[in-house]
């Protein structure tokens, strides 16, 4: 067993997540709130493990085998961001609170949450080129350990998403202030339409 291969799928696997998307911005606004933390975080991490197990198993090439699935994951990926991003800079205009992590504060539901992290994760294409294909693509060049390379970037998509989640609770004192939270809405909202209007121009 060659650890450096875990290494490498380990250090793969978290430069690709890492950048700032609606899947993360949504893990760091729940963790901001303190809302549904561990759960959101297990939801993100376990799919992203599915994902590169699909990839380094063999089924980077599904897209080929079923075309039509590459518009249905684009439109509907987009029209759900569009939605999102409107709803956060709606609540940038109408928010006139702090951000409430106390019991007083109005929370979402879990299936609710859970369900708009689910849509985040499985209805963007780009997830699956950076999982499915590209991580399925490199862990080729390790034959024989394969499964290697593919529990490094599984980890580090734990290590990712669980640090992202509780790390948030630090920036909580900034977001006391009801001003930073309506510029992270703004932020969130802007991130979700840029994804969304590259996702409608094929990008």
């Amino acid at each position: 067993m060659d650890f450096s291969v875990y290494l490498i799928g380990l250090t793969t696997g978290l430069g690709l997540i890492v950048a700032i998307g609606a899947q993360n911005a949504f893990v760091l606004r729940q963790g901001l709130k303190g809302e549904h933390v561990f759960a959101v975080s297990l939801a993100c991490a376990l799919s992203d493990a599915l994902l590169i197990v699909l990839g380094v198993v063999g089924l980077g090439q599904i897209t080929a085998w079923l075309p039509w699935l590459d518009p249905v994951m684009r439109f509907g990926g987009a029209a759900f961001l569009i939605w999102y991003g409107a709803r956060s800079f709606l609540a940038a205009l109408r928010s006139r609170a702090a951000l409430a992590v106390s019991a007083n504060g109005e929370m979402t539901s879990l299936t609710s949450t859970l369900l708009a992290c689910l849509a985040f994760t499985w209805l963007n294409p780009h997830v699956y080129l950076d999982t499915v294909v590209l991580l399925g693509t490199i862990s080729t060049q390790f034959p024989g350990q394969e499964a290697l390379f593919a529990a490094g970037a599984v980890t580090g998509s734990f290590l990712f998403f669980f640090s992202l989640g509780y790390g948030a609770a630090w920036l909580r004192p900034i977001f006391a202030r009801p001003m930073s939270w309506r510029i992270l809405e703004v932020a969130i909202g802007l991130v979700m339409w840029a994804i969304a209007f590259k996702l409608l121009a094929g990008g």
